[in-house]
């Protein structure tokens, strides 16, 4: 069954960079980078109608699921583009969507469109549940980052736009601690220095399953998965259970004893843990709570490098937009405006750390340090595999990770028998 990102992190999926990614590539078939022709639905990238001014206005149905910190963000934007045109939106936030877009999709109810992490292009492209869409968009490609094309291609077919980058990174409690270390060992020790449960202090909230933990298993050459190797699967290869192993040894005896995200990233939020890691999600919420933080690229090891996994934010398009009518014009529209309006797209970067993937935004010295430091972790890491089989690996390694964690099984048992289950699924 498959692990959902909303499951794993409880938001993201996630992800990729901007300027620190562009030479990275997604895990998976894609086409050539180039957008579709000038089809008659195509809006303009500035949220003019163009040629959408042509026959009745329509209402597209938009679907996330988001945190309640970044909900007020987007029900903003989705406002802001139907005070602007004639065509709307009703968005809609879903608190399972791979569950929901699962079901009413193939019953013909779901929406136009839904923003997700790239790496569910693959599967949802061969259920059914997303379609082509580049002989219909306006907007070319070529204005986004290379990674962030090929994330939004599936074996050549357009199936969404990308908006946005995440990953996760390290993240100082400065009223904690006085600087930023610059190595693993220095974070070891300082979490060790201000580690003390008996008072609900901890040197680290770090959630610890499949995505968050994916900096450390492919930090010494680890790999989940990889369709383009010659053994695609790695969960339990020596370099992988390695990763385990140090993570195990140098960052749980410093954290609470629940891997869940709740109460890892409440540790921090709380103010009651020296660091966290956690992706750019997690950051409007930290400042809610007025928490004196300092982002951070992932510190230096002594013989390894940390490697999160990382993502693409992505509007898909939905099997709904295949019948070209107002609903669907309507969609693409506002799927168009929302990706290449640099206004908001700098608001989400301020307010959440979202990495732009727009040429024009990235690098801008209108970007936060905050954004800068995600873009140098994931940097260091590389892209979500988009391949449908990769949705049968989430689980067996989060089932592996929880119990390598409590101590019911050892690192090499666990992603061993992580390994069969996946296999066992492949069959």
């Amino acid at each position: 069954m498959t692990m959902d990102r909303r499951t794993l992190i409880k938001h993201i999926g996630g992800v990729g960079a901007a300027a620190a990614l562009a030479g990275c590539s997604v895990q998976e078939d894609s086409g050539d980078g180039s957008s579709g022709s000038d089809g008659e639905s195509g809006g303009s990238s500035d949220g003019s109608s163009g040629t959408e001014s042509q026959g009745p206005a329509g209402t597209a149905t938009a679907w996330y699921s988001l945190s309640e910190s970044e909900l007020a963000s987007r029900e903003e934007i989705i406002s802001a583009f139907n005070d602007e045109n004639r065509h709307t939106v009703e968005g809609a936030d879903i608190s399972d969507l791979k569950k929901k877009t699962s079901s009413a999709i193939p019953a013909g109810e779901g929406p136009q469109i839904f923003d997700w992490a790239h790496d569910w292009a693959g599967n949802s492209y061969e259920q059914g549940f997303v379609v082509d869409q580049s002989d219909q968009v306006s907007v070319s490609l070529d204005q986004f980052t290379e990674t962030a094309r090929s994330a939004v291609q599936y074996k050549g077919n357009l199936v969404g736009l990308p908006y946005g980058a995440e990953t996760v990174t390290p993240i100082a409690n400065m009223d904690v601690v006085d600087s930023v270390p610059e190595s693993v060992d220095e974070m070891v020790s300082m979490m060790e220095e201000h580690h003390d449960p008996d008072n609900g202090q901890y040197g680290l909230g770090y959630p610890f399953d499949p995505y968050f933990a994916s900096a450390w298993l492919q930090a010494f050459g680890g790999y989940y998965f990889d369709p383009s190797a010659e053994e695609p699967l790695g969960v339990n290869n020596d370099e992988t259970v390695r990763g385990l192993e140090f993570a195990l040894e140098n960052l749980r005896p410093y954290m609470p004893n629940d891997p869940s995200y709740e109460p890892q990233a409440a540790a921090f939020a709380e103010g009651n843990a020296a660091f966290t890691i956690n992706g750019p999600w997690s950051l409007s919420g930290l400042n809610s709570n007025d928490i004196n933080y300092e982002v951070f690229s992932f510190p230096e090891m002594s013989d390894g490098t940390p490697s999160p996994y990382t993502g693409i934010s992505v509007w898909y398009f939905a099997k709904p937009m295949a019948d070209g009518g107002a609903a669907a014009k309507a969609g693409r529209q506002f799927t168009e405006w929302f990706v290449t309006n640099e206004d908001h797209l700098l608001s989400l970067a301020n307010e959440q750390g979202a990495i732009p993937v727009l040429d024009s935004l990235v690098g801008s010295s209108d970007l936060p340090a905050e954004v800068q430091a995600y873009s140098e972790s994931a940097g260091q890491g590389v892209p979500m595999p988009s391949a449908p089989r990769m949705s049968d690996v989430w689980g067996p390694v989060g089932t592996a990770l929880t119990q390598a964690f409590n101590g019911d099984k050892t690192p090499q048992k666990a992603l061993d028998n992580a390994a069969a289950q996946i296999r066992s699924n492949w069959e």
